[in-house]
């Protein structure tokens, strides 16, 4: 059986449609983040979205109640858990067995994050897309169910395995959303 060619039109049409949709409302995560006990007063709170893209995925948000004009490890990490003020969370969520690293350079964890830059409010806002991570189903790099986590200092990007970046001040379980 062959089609017309305008039944073929449509067809791709329609196709193209339901991917674009698939790709853009139906797949995205949240992670409402909380403040820890771990310092105090501890005013740290904020929002951040997963949103699928076709390699990857774009992950933007606003962290509040930082310190003025500082910088913050920010990360996701392996268990999604914030008990023990963050601690719980475990390490850097790894599922390659790379090195702890600067936000995507060669062999870094999958989930190094760019550092929050908070500014004079002591709010940072970022978007970012991350192509080491996934929402994906049974995928290895999926990070639905794994700790977003703030640090109360800059990672330095060098110390082993998690860049000496401080007690954990705010954490989330990333969630679909």
């Amino acid at each position: 059986m062959s089609l017309h060619p305008r039944s073929l039109a449509l067809v791709a049409l329609a196709a193209g449609l339901l991917a674009g949709c698939a790709t853009m409302g139906g797949s995205g995560a949240v992670a409402d983040l909380a403040p820890t006990a771990a310092i105090t007063p501890n005013p740290t709170m904020g929002k951040v979205t997963f949103t699928s893209l076709e390699h990857g995925l774009r992950v933007a948000g606003e962290v509040r109640g930082l310190p003025p004009n500082t910088e913050h490890g920010f990360h996701i990490h392996e268990k999604g858990d914030c008990g023990d003020n963050g601690n719980a969370s475990g390490g850097h969520f790894n599922p390659a067995g790379g090195v702890h690293g600067k936000f995507a350079a060669p062999g870094a964890h999958a989930g190094e994050l760019p550092s929050l830059m908070a500014d004079a409010s002591g709010v940072a806002r970022f978007r970012v897309d991350v192509h080491s991570i996934s929402l994906a189903d049974g995928a290895a790099n999926n990070v639905i169910g794994r700790a977003l986590v703030v640090h109360r200092d800059r990672d330095d990007f060098t110390t082993q395995p998690a860049g000496n970046s401080g007690p954990r001040i705010a954490c989330a379980v990333i969630a679909k959303g």
